[in-house]
């Protein structure tokens, strides 16, 4: 089998399969528990939020676990929504993941004033049109660090400057980005950071939710007092003590594998653009989480690719996980400026930690036979 879908999810690492096992057998106690089963948990749920604090230069107090990075992102517009409700204009981007879109038109079935920027060619989100837009009466601008489909870095930084100039809060799906590139809350400045833990080689049904020290957020569920009373309900103590270990081991070697993978995906897209002709690389040329490789092949049905290359366990996707069998175009590579053709025939390919030489070797030499016998079938 040859993974090549990283940014859907990745596998567990074998280090973080140790650390929870114990979990699940022996050590089950509810860590709001006050005697020493549940407070032994709640040692290491602790640990856990410093380990994901640290990781992005941030305080143990201003970490929310959640159960997805779709929940973390709802927990920052929708808490921020119950906190300010005299704010009623909200900012996001057109490629946002659905976990923001969804929010987003939740909030103008809501009566909300939704402003979408508008992204170039390559995926840059247009910061001339933020500055338009944007007011007093902004409730909050979220644009996410890195897109999951096509890579683009959007310039978070830039809007943090123009968002505090008129007291607006900033949220950033950092998702994607983490343990791709160095992801700081000062340094980027924003006050709200979603991240998750299947996307760093730990448990699916685990996120996090980065809240700046001061900042009024509310719940969006109700019930008990755990997580700092924002994030009620018994904490999954598997997956947040897994998402612990899967930060620790990233903090180690985030820089290696980055520099391993970026080279592997190197040889991937250049040998594709070699081998295969008449093909078109979706996102920008260099601000971009370069793991992530989005073509577009003309004239193919992106299934009929996917399909055939799952034939041969080689796993790849069309576009969002999240999105995958809803029938639709990607809205992301549409907001490009990509035809409709063009968009229903790309494939994403994303590489992770456990990815070698061979897997490219591998899909180098399949993809070039699947192409063209596809094309010969869908020519005649």
């Amino acid at each position: 089998m040859i993974y090549l879908d990283n940014n859907a999810t990745t596998p567990l690492d074998p280090r973080v399969i140790e650390k929870i096992i114990p979990f699940i057998k022996e050590h089950f106690g509810n860590p709001s528990s006050l005697y020493p089963l549940g407070r032994e948990v709640k040692t290491l749920v602790t640990e856990a939020r410093e380990q994901v604090a640290a990781a992005i230069g941030a305080r143990r107090t201003e970490i929310i676990f959640t159960s997805s990075g779709t929940e973390a992102d709802n927990l920052a517009i929708l808490g921020l929504a119950e906190a300010q409700p005299e704010k009623r204009e909200f900012i996001t981007s057109s490629i946002e993941h659905p976990a923001v879109l969804e929010t987003a038109r939740h909030l103008e079935a809501h009566g909300y004033t939704v402003y979408y920027l508008p992204v170039d060619q390559t995926g840059l989100i247009d910061l001339d049109f933020l500055r338009s837009v944007i007011s007093p009466k902004t409730l909050l601008v979220s644009v996410m660090l890195a897109n999951n489909e096509i890579g683009t870095i959007e310039p978070v930084e830039e809007v943090v400057k123009i968002a505090h100039r008129y007291g607006v809060p900033v949220h950033t799906d950092a998702v994607q980005a983490f343990g791709k590139m160095e992801v700081k809350v000062d340094s980027l400045g924003v006050d709200l950071l979603s991240l998750s833990a299947h996307k760093v080689y730990g448990l699916k049904g685990t996120g996090a939710l980065y809240i700046r020290k001061g900042l009024d957020l509310r719940p969006v569920l109700h019930g008990g007092h755990q997580e700092f009373g924002l994030r009620p309900g018994t904490e999954n103590t598997a997956g947040i003590i897994g998402f612990g270990e899967a930060v620790r081991i990233l903090r180690e070697e985030w820089l290696k594998d980055k520099n391993r993978i970026e080279k592997l995906a190197g040889r991937m897209k250049s040998g594709f653009e070699k081998k295969i002709k008449g093909i078109r690389f979706n996102g920008h040329p260099e601000k971009r989480i370069k793991s992530t490789l989005n073509f577009s092949f003309p004239g193919l049905p992106a299934e009929a690719i996917l399909l055939a290359l799952a034939t041969r366990e080689i796993y790849v996707s069309t576009g969002s996980a999240c999105s995958e069998g809803s029938g639709e175009v990607s809205h992301v590579l549409l907001a490009l400026g990509v035809s409709q053709e063009e968009a229903s025939s790309a494939l994403r390919f994303s590489l992770g930690r456990f990815n070698t030489e061979e897997d490219v070797d591998q899909t180098l030499a399949e993809m070039p036979e699947i192409i063209d016998e596809l094309r010969r079938e869908f020519a005649g």
